[in-house]
């Protein structure tokens, strides 16, 4: 799995903080989830959670069925380390998401910034679009976050994808409906401005 050892080695090397895609708050995804689950036992999955800042939030916000997936161990190694003990409320799943073995209509939402635009095969797109619908709840909620129309076309040493909202629907298929999208300017560590595009679902069955 080659890009299983790439994003090992990014996170051995590098701070949290110090990745391209790092915020001290995901703002906009916070917001969306607690549109999407305003119940605190609502189930959540954040897909590439990587060591982001969201898991914290959300266990503050009192949610308490959250699962955190990413490719890299060493990435979720280093967030159980930072939760301490409140790690422990929380289920660590180390997997590729096209291939992750998940519970069947388990999850009310789906959340993921910046991994869908790193799969550019249409195979890969597709087992990520199937992976959602067996796992999400009909009715659930699919909030996603992916590189825009003037975003960069690549990531961490990645080429990415960069879509406009009739991309991204177009490549999700119809089980999925459109509720709300919008267009954030995010700054990198470094100063850079990466446009993302964010933007929620309903699952549709």
């Amino acid at each position: 799995m080659v890009n299983q050892t790439h994003w090992e080695a990014v996170y051995r090397e590098k701070a949290a903080d110090d990745v391209s895609w790092y915020r001290p708050h995901l703002e906009t995804s916070i917001q969306l989830i607690q549109t999407s689950a305003s119940n605190s036992s609502a189930a959540i999955i954040d897909v590439g959670g990587g060591e982001s800042t969201l898991v914290d939030d959300l266990l503050t916000l009192g949610y308490r069925d959250i699962s955190v997936l990413d490719i890299s161990r060493e990435a979720i190694q280093k967030k159980q380390q930072r939760l301490g003990t409140a790690s422990d409320d929380v289920k660590w799943l180390v997997a590729d998401i096209t291939r992750a073995e998940l519970p069947q209509q388990h999850y009310d939402v789906w959340h993921d910034r910046a991994v869908f635009h790193f799969l550019l095969e249409p195979e890969l797109q597709a087992a990520y679009v199937q992976q959602v619908l067996h796992s999400v709840k009909a009715g659930g909620h699919l909030v996603i976050a992916v590189f825009g129309p003037e975003g960069p076309t690549q990531c961490s040493g990645l080429p990415t994808a960069r879509y406009d909202i009739a991309t991204l629907c177009e490549r999700l298929g119809p089980n999925f409906h459109l509720l709300r999208h919008s267009l954030e300017e995010h700054h990198t560590p470094g100063g850079k401005a990466q446009q993302f595009l964010y933007a929620h679902f309903q699952l549709d069955r």
